[in-house]
């Protein structure tokens, strides 16, 4: 049995996380940790990370960037995996990660469903037949989450600019720009608004046609289902920095 301690367990992603573990035989809820204490939970939470008593084997982290490195501080003290599905980090933040994953394993998404990463691939391919073309993301999220654009839209995007030899530049906001689009440059768009858990679209537009991939999700539950997959599989694994590509 596989002991997991959710870091951010009282959010939206944690709380769905504490509800979805039940499904997976040989994973164990000991414990959550989380600045919040709301006191409705059926297992220890703890608002100091001095406080844990619990001995987790892996630790899933669904917080914020800050509440990240504080946690993975405590995970390399005490040797235990980590799996990372928080979005927003910066480079800063992902420098620590890399270290850290030296002496820990550590899994890290910016989205855990399977399809995004089926897309992820997919688009990569299209990029490359498609070559010349212009590229926009637009992403679309519920009125509470922080960050814009998406860690989705990035991943995307990424997975873009590495089939094409990293030869594309981002552009974030054009509200300042008074020029035409520059044809290196893979645009953004975030609409924010109501309850919406998550949609992606990667468009390419040539001369004459448009070609559109796109991604909607209905339920956090595939996220969360991710997430403790990617705990089965981090569990036991050498140090290293692990990905969605590595679990599929």
């Amino acid at each position: 049995m596989v002991k997991v301690l959710i870091n951010g367990c009282n959010g939206r992603m944690g709380q769905v996380l504490c509800s979805e573990i039940s499904n997976f035989d040989n994973l164990l809820l000991v414990g959550g940790f989380d600045i919040n204490d709301v006191g409705k939970n059926a297992f220890p939470v703890y608002s100091n990370i001095s406080d844990i008593k619990e001995r987790p084997d892996v630790i899933v982290d669904f917080s914020v960037p800050m509440a990240t490195l504080n946690i993975l501080k405590y995970a390399v003290e005490q040797k235990v995996p980590m799996v990372i599905a928080t979005t927003g980090l910066q480079e800063e933040h992902l420098n620590k990660i890399k270290e850290a994953s030296k002496i820990i394993p550590i899994f890290k998404s910016s989205n855990m469903s399977f399809d995004i990463n089926l897309m992820k691939k997919i688009v990569s391919e299209v990029a490359l037949a498609l070559k010349g073309n212009d590229i926009e993301i637009v992403e679309t999220h519920h009125n509470k989450k922080i960050d814009a654009p998406s860690g989705t839209a990035i991943l995307l995007a990424d997975a873009i600019n590495e089939a094409l030899g990293n030869t594309k530049t981002y552009n974030f906001d054009r509200h300042s720009i008074h020029e035409k689009r520059n044809p290196n440059e893979i645009g953004f768009s975030s609409i924010r608004g109501g309850n919406i858990v998550g949609e992606h679209s990667v468009m390419f537009f040539g001369e004459h046609e448009t070609f559109e991939i796109k991604h909607t999700s209905y339920s956090r539950n595939v996220f969360a289902e991710g997430a403790l997959k990617a705990c089965e599989f981090i569990y036991n694994k050498e140090p290293g920095l692990y990905s969605m590509d590595d679990m599929m």
